[in-house]
């Protein structure tokens, strides 16, 4: 599979000259692209191919005086811009034709130089490399200084030079993993090690063996602190240079938030998934969820971030990954006897099967049913490489609120 390996880039004045000059010429030819096919929208006419709009944009722009600038960066970052303007119309009308999964897709919308977020992209073709010095040499830029926290696992086949809304350089390699070398990185964790996952807000997560997990709420924590930089930046003139100073710090803030989050995220993740060999959790409506009064803390806990981590390391590192579904009763329903009690308010943490008189955490006992149900899930699904549990029937479960597994053959 193909993951990404971001590393700070700490460009000199001149390479910073050098890379604004690339941002703003990928710019200006995505635009001309979006504009030249709006214009034969509006025209009726056939879209133009890539080869015309390379031909008109880039190489001819290229000897007008209007655009002879872009003569000035790689042709690579050009072409890139290309690229990137026929995968979003090609993602926009497979949304339109209901051929892409998630959320609807929108037209493709001009770019502007205040945007939050700037990037270029080169191809191997571009031939830029890594030094024997460990610095990042991009045609017509030059050598940068990266900031390496780690070995890159293999060559990379393109790399992305983001410039973030807090003005922080990255360099973003593109690596294909091997999965037989993945897999070898871990011992393989006990036989049978299965857990069930009950997100939240009280506790980030409570997992079916009873650990529960903190939420570290970040943004809460340095609430004030955006407050008042927010505040400073409402008391500054547009367009005045104070007015940059404090949007610059407001940025900065809320990455720090976002970058703890992202830590906090991976590490639990990669625990999680070092730890069991199957993985269950419950498909949150989060998007509904952020409509709510709890809409700050939702967006807080970064749910969608977690799960998504969850999902590609299971497939990296072969384990089992399965959602249950979002309707699926697990706070109404007793582990223990399968009796459903009916919904219940938040404010009821702790609640007593009324047919077994089994003592529930409302979250543990969710948990525990998450990893029940996706156990039926698992079976249900033809052959999986690592079969999944099973529970048993509902007369054998033990008096304790723990449920008997049984392992699939």
């Amino acid at each position: 599979m193909q993951l990404r390996y971001a590393f700070r880039l700490y460009p000199e004045h001149g390479q910073r000259v050098a890379l604004a000059r690339a941002f703003g010429c990928a710019r200006v030819v995505f635009n001309d692209a979006v504009r030249a096919r709006e214009d034969a929208r509006a025209a009726k006419d056939p879209f133009p191919t890539a080869s015309a709009l390379s031909q008109k944009l880039i190489t001819r722009a290229k000897k007008t005086p209007e655009r002879s600038w872009l003569g000035e960066v790689s042709s690579v970052v050009l072409q890139q811009s290309l690229r990137d303007v026929e995968a979003a119309y090609r993602n926009f009308f497979a949304s339109l034709k209901g051929e892409r999964g998630g959320k609807r897709v929108g037209a493709p919308r001009f770019k502007s130089r205040k945007d939050t977020r700037q990037s270029i992209r080169f191809t191997a073709n571009a031939c830029w490399k890594i030094t024997g010095t460990g610095r990042l040499s991009l045609p017509k830029i030059g050598e940068i200084t990266v900031r390496w926290s780690r070995v890159l696992p293999a060559v990379p086949s393109s790399v992305t030079v983001i410039l973030d809304a807090a003005g922080r350089y990255f360099a973003s390699f593109v690596i294909d993993t091997d999965s037989e070398t993945d897999r070898a990185r871990w011992d393989e964790p006990e036989p049978g090690s299965t857990v069930g996952i009950d997100l939240g807000l009280t506790h980030f997560a409570v997992l079916s063996d009873g650990t529960k997990i903190c939420s570290p709420r970040f943004l809460r924590r340095v609430e004030k602190k955006l407050r008042k930089a927010q505040r400073e930046l409402s008391r500054k003139k547009k367009g005045s240079k104070n007015r940059a100073k404090a949007r610059l710090r407001v940025a900065r803030a809320h990455t720090k938030v976002a970058d703890a989050r992202k830590e906090f995220h991976h590490q639990l993740s990669t625990q999680l998934i070092r730890d069991n060999q199957a993985i269950a959790v419950e498909d949150l409506a989060v998007s509904g969820l952020a409509r709510t009064r709890l809409a700050k803390s939702v967006h807080d806990a970064g749910w969608a971030q977690f799960v998504t981590m969850l999902e590609y390391k299971a497939q990296r590192y072969g384990r089992m990954f399965v959602r249950i579904g979002r309707f699926e009763p697990t706070s109404q329903t007793c582990s223990t006897c399968g009796h459903r009690d009916g919904p219940k308010p938040l404010h009821v943490r702790e609640w007593t099967c009324p047919a077994c008189n089994t003592l529930h955490d409302r979250d543990h006992n969710a948990a525990i049913n998450v990893k029940q149900a996706a156990g039926l899930a698992a079976s249900a699904c033809g052959a999986p490489v690592r079969p999944g549990l099973v529970p048993a029937q509902r007369e054998e479960t033990g008096s304790h609120g723990i449920p008997l597994q049984a392992r699939v053959a």
